[in-house]
């Protein structure tokens, strides 16, 4: 297991290496519309969604490795129909690839790392690796934002492509993973459901899942009205014409600040405890959506850098929080049920978004600012629930 636990790092890099990121929405909104490019996100997460379950029950069924390569596959073909462009239909079907590549990866990872360190008696080593594999993703969201914003400028055509090469290399990386061994069931054992209903009875497990779910919509709510933001904020200045470059700047510095926090976090954790990390790190998400609906100037953009802060704070810890109270037979299946909570929730939000904005063209600056502040005043009331839940529970 020590050649999975060495290419761990490698296989989060090269994932992490979405060189549309900073531009999708300019690219996508230039190509259909502002209405439509909200809609290729949710129609995104509801395939994502639907293929959430199945293939968390594939991995536990089939195995991580098979699992983690049809996710890479279907990230290559998706970049590359992107990249080509075409009408709605087109783009809503490299969706559909993305979304299976997200749903065959979503627990599956986790779940691949935490057996390959048990099958050598090395559990406890499970938040050290998962920061690890943190820490390569944001850099490589950092580079690919970057060098996706620069070849934007030329053609925004060009950061698919980048990432259609990226994607290739992730597929090679699952090829050389190797299935890890998971403890034989003794004939005692109850099946995967009665397992997952009763993992579910653990007050501590369903508090941390519905953080996950809940930080899943928040983190993502800049990804899909960030470039808008920056677009608005800098239509009468000098840099109107720049907004891939500045984009694609703003979420390389994103990921770089998001990074050096990630260097500090496990201090941190043992100097305030989870439960309070965890909450301050939730808080912070709601904090941005509501930051950017007030701010006004150039300047605003660059609260973006505190996007994937939270992330830092909270998503490795969270993770290996939750691995132990999982069924092991059942535990791919668990974390994508969870991830399939999340992004219906989110799809939902981001239908709703959708029908209040325009069809045609950019989206109007009112809309934005009306949009973000729904989503902060809702993650109010969230973190206020949490908080008092976290009362009653020990999650030290």
């Amino acid at each position: 297991m020590t050649r999975n636990l060495r290419l761990w790092p490698w296989y989060r890099f090269l994932r992490e290496l979405i060189f549309w990121q900073a531009i999708w929405f300019l690219y996508i909104q230039a190509e259909l519309s502002a209405a439509e490019a909200i809609a290729m996100y949710a129609i995104y997460d509801i395939t994502t969604t639907l293929l959430e379950v199945p293939s968390g029950w594939l991995s536990d069924r089939w195995g991580r490795r098979p699992t983690l390569i049809l996710s890479g596959a279907a990230a290559l073909a998706a970049a590359v129909m992107q990249g080509a462009g075409g009408p709605f239909w087109w783009f809503a079907l490299a969706q559909l690839l993305l979304g299976a590549h997200a749903a065959f990866a979503s627990g599956t990872d986790s779940a691949l790392l935490y057996e390959s360190l048990a099958a050598e008696g090395r559990e406890a080593e499970i938040e050290r690796h998962e920061l690890i594999g943190w820490r390569a993703g944001f850099a490589g969201l950092a580079l690919s934002a970057l060098v996706g914003g620069a070849l934007a400028r030329m053609d925004l055509s060009w950061a698919y492509w980048a990432s259609a090469l990226a994607f290739a290399g992730l597929t090679l990386i699952t090829l050389l993973l190797r299935e890890p061994p998971r403890a034989a069931r003794l004939p005692e054992a109850a099946p995967p459901l009665a397992q997952i209903a009763k993992a579910l009875r653990q007050p501590a497990l369903l508090w941390l899942l519905a953080l996950l779910i809940l930080m899943y919509g928040f983190s993502h709510v800049p990804f899909v009205f960030g470039q808008p933001f920056i677009l608005t904020t800098l239509a009468d200045t000098a840099l109107a014409a720049e907004a891939p470059v500045v984009s694609g700047a703003v979420t390389a510095a994103m990921m770089t600040v998001s990074l050096a926090v990630s260097l500090f976090a496990p201090r941190l954790r043992a100097a305030v405890g989870l439960t309070a990390m965890l909450l301050a790190a939730f808080a912070l998400q709601v904090a941005l959506p509501g930051a950017l609906a007030l701010a006004t100037g150039p300047l605003a953009v660059l609260l973006l850098l505190t996007r994937m802060v939270p992330d830092a704070l909270a998503r490795p810890f969270l993770l290996a929080r939750v691995q132990p109270l999982l069924p092991k037979d059942a535990r791919a299946t668990v974390l994508s049920m969870q991830s399939l909570i999340a992004r219906l929730l989110f799809a939902a939000t981001l239908w709703v978004a959708a029908a209040s904005t325009t069809e045609i063209g950019q989206m109007p600056e009112a809309d934005l600012r009306a949009v973000l502040g729904a989503y902060a005043i809702a993650g109010l009331v969230a973190l206020v629930a949490l908080a008092l839940a976290a009362r009653r529970l020990r999650l030290d």
